[in-house]
């Protein structure tokens, strides 16, 4: 029975390392912890990415903690 292999990467919204399937490379998944979506991507090409590349990926994660704050404010106050 073949074992399935795993690469860590850290959720672009919270920030925790998760082991993800190598089979879901360049697809998008989600957090187990925060629900969060990201694209997988190969470590060793992060690690080499240009300095374009990695200011997309903070804009990326800006742009969902402010979209959560909108969700949580226009929530009625109880």
């Amino acid at each position: 029975m073949p074992h399935a292999t795993y690469f860590v990467q850290e959720c672009s919204t919270c920030g925790r390392r998760l082991q993800v399937r190598v089979e879901y490379l360049g697809r998008r998944v989600a957090c187990q912890h925060c629900r969060g979506t990201f694209v997988a991507i190969d470590p060793a090409s992060q690690r080499s990415g240009s300095h374009l590349d990695q200011s997309g990926i903070l804009l990326q994660r800006a742009n969902q903690l402010l979209e959560s704050v909108g969700h949580s404010r226009s929530q009625p106050v109880s």
